[in-house]
């Protein structure tokens, strides 16, 4: 992983990372990371009970959510784009 040198990780008054993300990108990251905690469940739950059709809902809909919230990392690292720019 390349790391741009130039770039400096500044902290707050409390001591924390200040990172440069958007609001929107971690609202993506967090409730993404929360709907496929449920989906895992609901493939699990499909694959046990032989209903098939759900456990392809489930895994279609963790593809679709694992794809935003991998663009939601890379608009993170954009730092030129939206409110973090």
């Amino acid at each position: 992983m390349s790391e741009d040198k130039n770039w400096v990780e500044t902290k707050d008054k409390k001591g924390h990372a200040m990172v440069p993300a958007t609001p929107r990108d971690v609202a993506h990251i967090r409730v993404g990371s929360f709907i496929l905690v449920f989906l895992f469940a609901f493939a699990v739950l499909g694959v046990i009970s032989q209903a098939w059709i759900m456990t392809g809902i489930a895994i279609v809909l963790a593809i679709i959510t694992a794809v935003d919230i991998a663009l939601a990392v890379r608009r993170q690292k954009n730092r030129d784009v939206g409110e973090a720019g």
